[in-house]
């Protein structure tokens, strides 16, 4: 007996605002948002797919799924599978309205310290989490190793489909920041207006998707915000610069998402090495380095101007990959239930 394609709900309580794949397009999601969108227009082909997002007020069908205020799914019929962004409390509280549905903690963040009591409660609602790299999944394992056993996996997120090398020419003497400024910009500030005293043509472009304010202290000279992007200007402002300009050692990415299309577009990261998933994402040898060291950032950048490294995406980050791991685990889960009813 084949398995019955599972119904899914995905629970966004964290977002701004509602968003949809026209959102996508125009620029200013974050990667969790990124990702949500094209994971689930992929498998809304043959999954019906309603998603319940903070801060939407209205019903929108998309071809990612039909989107609705948060609050409608504390009264939605039952559904077969429930995917929660984020929010653990929100992936308990949802097992006391849906009894009987599968319910996935789809996480895209470290959790803080004051976190640590989720583990009991998340393995009592019988929720399973899926972290998004395999240093994202060691990291929370060790968070909450005092804690009972619980159910953790990862799916790497997707970069865009179609991203390659193209042959722009690029531009020695330009760097690029894509990120959000809480992602440490104030350190890679610091990084560059030292690099740009050595070098003093070097430029910063930074594309801030906009979703979060932060204060980042004195501008350099040679900075240019760029504000936030459609992705496919930002994928052109990739190409045409020297490197992804990344050296700073506070916020530990969970993937990285700009990082991966950086890589497939065949632009180089320089990044810190162990922190977060950098070296994960980051695979080519040669871009991580201690980024608290002006003299080995330096290096880099006049290494790289002279002779740019050649760097690639990873196959298992493509779109496809990403989406048939989880549809094998979708659908596994619907054929043990069928067996069940057999």
């Amino acid at each position: 007996m084949m398995a019955a394609v599972p119904d899914i709900a995905v629970v966004d309580p964290c977002c701004a605002r509602g968003y949809t794949p026209a959102t996508l397009l125009a620029g200013g999601l974050g990667g969790t948002e990124a990702t949500v969108l094209r994971v689930m227009t992929v498998l809304s082909r043959d999954m019906a797919i309603t998603h319940y997002q903070r801060g939407r007020t209205e019903r929108d069908a998309t071809k990612a799924g039909v989107m609705r205020p948060l609050a409608d799914v504390f009264t939605a019929d039952a559904t077969p599978t429930l995917i929660v962004i984020n929010a653990w409390k929100v992936a308990c509280k949802l097992r006391k309205t849906q009894p009987a549905a599968r319910i996935v903690l789809w996480l895209h963040n470290h959790p803080g310290r004051h976190n640590r009591p989720m583990a009991r409660a998340l393995t009592e609602a019988g929720v399973e989490v899926i972290c998004v790299s395999a240093s994202h999944a060691r990291s929370l394992r060790r968070f909450l190793s005092a804690g009972p056993g619980l159910s953790i996996d990862h799916i790497h997120n997707p970069i865009a489909p179609g991203l390659r090398p193209d042959g722009t020419r690029h531009d020695p003497d330009r760097l690029l920041f894509a990120s959000s400024p809480h992602k440490g910009l104030a350190q890679v500030f610091a990084r560059f207006r030292t690099a740009r005293d050595a070098i003093p043509t070097l430029t910063l472009a930074v594309a801030d998707p906009g979703y979060l304010a932060w204060d980042t202290g004195p501008v350099p000279d040679g900075v240019t915000f760029l504000g936030p992007l459609p992705h496919t200007e930002l994928i052109a402002q990739m190409r045409r610069s020297l490197c992804l300009f990344y050296p700073q050692t506070t916020f530990a990415e969970t993937f990285g998402l700009v990082m991966a299309e950086a890589q497939s577009v065949g632009l180089p990261v320089l990044a810190h090495d162990r922190l977060g998933a950098n070296a994960e994402v980051v695979a080519t040898p040669g871009q991580l380095l201690d980024a608290a060291d002006d003299t080995a950032i330096l290096a880099r950048l006049l290494a790289w101007r002279s002779q740019r490294p050649e760097v690639c995406g990873n196959p298992d980050f493509t779109l496809d990959a990403v989406c048939r791991r989880w549809r094998d685990r979708l659908m596994s889960r619907a054929a043990r239930n069928m067996e069940r009813v057999a």
